[in-house]
């Protein structure tokens, strides 16, 4: 790969799935960060597409009476049309059904079970169909799938493995040598925990067709198809091709990024990079794990009915501001919470009011003192040179974000200057300038504030495309630089004199949210004589309820990396897993254990206390622990239980 070029993927979508936010927001993040390395004049490729093999498939083909394939036909619009109302720009669409991927697939099983890297054996295990994995006894969660926590059935079978065990000491050595291969890092220290902290096994790589006859035929046994997971990651090197085009490969491999969520880390970070390596191919450059989108405090469940249809806000609040919302409110990296109220409140806020009605408010006085026609450029004064000066500082801003993955940042800066000309708008006083005739002075005034006007518009297009191309179509900017150029977002006085500046309609018009009602409460009962002796209680000093007891969320935690807190000699940063969630802490325990002492614990934590910053740190909940005459112990487990576990 190119100095230059750029490689972005996200993972190819079980097809049986229905479209949600989670695949929503990945897509729209490998689209922005498509669209903004174009913008620099980046060779970029972004790949996207559908897993369409498995179990899964095949039972819901059964069910409704189609073959297989017929029934993957069926269901891929999904998938196609919501990335066409989402304005995707993916370079290619892969299907693992199509001949391109199966036959490199083939030929890669071929190649390792030749040079003696494939085996067959028997294998006993738990198999989780959702899931289609096996799991060993100890991994089991109550004897259920430890990943979608539902029943599982041993299976005992003739199976094919791929001695992915002989590449651990490689893998670690290549991931502590590389830190930017596994992002962020403390999705780096979860997958080397994983393979520090037990041998790692071989992988099984096939289904017997008598179970599962619809995947990948095995080139060498043809009663096995391949499972579903060695077949879909190799849709990444299929697509650019790998053994095929040896030129367009070299163009584009290695990736620069592998965008996955978080659920999906060890495939990604440790089965696939054992596979490129018996493969003899380069690793990608970075495996970048965000987090979930979570409803409240709530991960977004089928089974809890919570998770956000991407159509319906599309629908409701259009495509931009939807496309903004998921990359300006998630730290990438970090968990984020989606509700409707806090998405109105961003959207009111950002761009309706700060974007939108500066946009409004500029343009239609160009329009009323100008006959609509851009004012000439004027000299520039102290009050513009300040604006002027803060937003060619956002465009390297955001060039920088996006080197290194905080987006949010970014958009962030870009909104300040926007506010920032706001700020200067009411302080010059056009309307002032307008009644008194100092057409000069005003004509300088709305002149600066469309140029800031364009290059937050040109910094914003790459995650809101239809509406900042209406608003650079507003600002008299000719068609063939409506695509933003991200050179020219770092100059000032670029607008035509004398071009035609027109809005028809609210960029964003206000949002309203209306919340439901609150339930009305039941009639009030005359309490018991046993309440009555129970409310004596409630009057003594220190005393409290049962109620005031439940609302204070413990629960169990496993410590996976701890670091220092930067510039303070008592905090210490630490990454927790809590069920299959994973949370940033500070801890003000710095002085009581080393970072490596930590790695391992399973401890008691408050996990609905609300975030603090500390020393500039986001801290999100609070470890329980024991202090007396100047010795501090952590609260922990008495023996082994899995995290998030319920304590009270």
């Amino acid at each position: 790969m190119g100095h230059n070029s750029f490689y972005v993927t996200t993972p190819i979508y079980y097809v049986n799935d229905k479209p949600h936010i989670g695949h929503a927001y990945t897509t729209i993040l490998a689209d922005v960060l498509a669209r903004y390395h174009r913008l620099m004049d980046e060779p970029t490729h972004f790949l996207t597409g559908t897993d369409e093999h498995g179990q899964k498939v095949q039972q819901a083909a059964k069910a409704n009476n189609v073959s297989p394939l017929e029934h993957c036909n069926n269901t891929v619009v999904r998938f196609q049309e919501l990335w066409q109302r989402l304005g995707i720009t993916h370079d290619d669409f892969i299907r693992t059904t199509e001949p391109r991927h199966t036959q490199i697939v083939q030929a890669i099983l071929s190649d390792l079970h030749e040079r003696g890297l494939i085996y067959s054996a028997s294998y006993k295990g738990w198999y989780c169909v959702p899931c289609e994995r096996f799991y060993t006894e100890k991994d089991l969660v109550d004897g259920e799938c430890p990943e979608c926590h539902r029943n599982t059935e041993e299976l005992e079978e003739r199976s094919y493995f791929f001695k992915m065990s002989q590449y651990q000491d490689r893998l670690i050595d290549y991931i502590e040598s590389h830190p930017e291969f596994i992002q962020p890092a403390h999705r780096r220290q979860e997958t080397l925990g994983f393979l520090k902290k037990q041998p790692l096994g071989d992988l099984c790589i096939s289904r017997p067709k008598a179970r599962l006859s619809w995947g990948i035929e095995l080139p060498f046994d043809h009663d096995y198809v391949t499972y579903v997971w060695f077949d879909a990651l190799v849709n990444y090197i299929s697509a650019v091709g790998y053994r095929t085009n040896n030129a367009l490969f070299s163009q584009w491999w290695p990736a620069s990024y592998h965008l996955i969520g978080k659920d999906i880390l060890t495939t990604h970070t440790v089965y696939w990079p054992t596979m490129l390596m018996a493969m003899g191919v380069e690793l990608p450059k970075t495996v970048f794990a965000h987090g979930w989108w979570l409803v409240g405090d709530t991960k977004m469940s089928k089974s809890l009915n919570n998770v956000v249809n991407p159509m319906a806000m599309i629908d409701q609040y259009g495509v931009d501001a939807f496309r903004y919302f998921l990359m300006a409110g998630m730290s990438l990296g970090q968990d984020a919470s989606f509700t409707e109220k806090i998405f109105v409140e961003r959207y009111n806020a950002d761009l309706a009011n700060d974007l939108g009605n500066l946009a409004s408010r500029a343009i239609k006085m160009i329009e009323r003192n100008f006959a609509g026609l851009m004012p000439p450029c004027a000299e520039i004064g102290d009050d513009e040179r300040e604006l002027a000066t803060l937003c060619l500082a956002a465009a390297g801003s955001m060039a920088e974000a996006v080197k290194n993955m905080q987006l949010d940042n970014g958009l962030a800066t870009v909104l300040a200057t926007v506010r920032e000309a706001n700020r200067y708008f009411d302080k010059m006083k056009p309307w002032v300038l307008a009644k008194s005739g100092d057409l000069a002075t005003l004509g300088r005034v709305l002149r600066h504030t469309m140029e800031c006007l364009r290059i937050a518009s040109g910094l914003l297009y790459p995650c809101m495309p239809e509406k900042m191309t209406i608003l650079r179509r507003a600002l008299g900017i000719s068609e063939d630089a409506i695509t933003p150029h991200m050179p020219r977002l770092s100059q000032w006085n670029v607008l035509s004199e004398g071009a035609k500046v027109a809005l028809d309609e609210a960029l964003f018009p206000r949002a309203e949210y209306k919340e439901d009602a609150p339930a009305a409460a039941p009639p009030a009962m005359a309490p018991t004589p046993k309440e009555k002796a129970s409310k004596k209680g409630d009057a003594v000093p220190g005393v409290i309820s049962i109620a005031e007891v439940g609302k204070v969320k413990l629960q169990t935690a496993e410590i996976i990396a701890a670091e220092p807190v930067a510039n303070s000699d008592k905090l210490l940063k630490l990454q927790v897993r809590i069920d299959q969630d994973l949370r940033q802490i500070v801890s003000g325990i710095a002085k009581f254990y080393s970072p490596d002492s930590l790695i391992g614990k399973h401890v008691i934590v408050i996990t609905n206390l609300k975030p603090a910053v500390l020393r500039g740190v986001e801290s999100n909940g609070m470890l329980l622990a024991a202090e007396h005459q100047g010795v501090l112990r952590l609260i922990t487990t008495d023996g082994p239980i899995p995290s998030g576990a319920s304590v009270g």
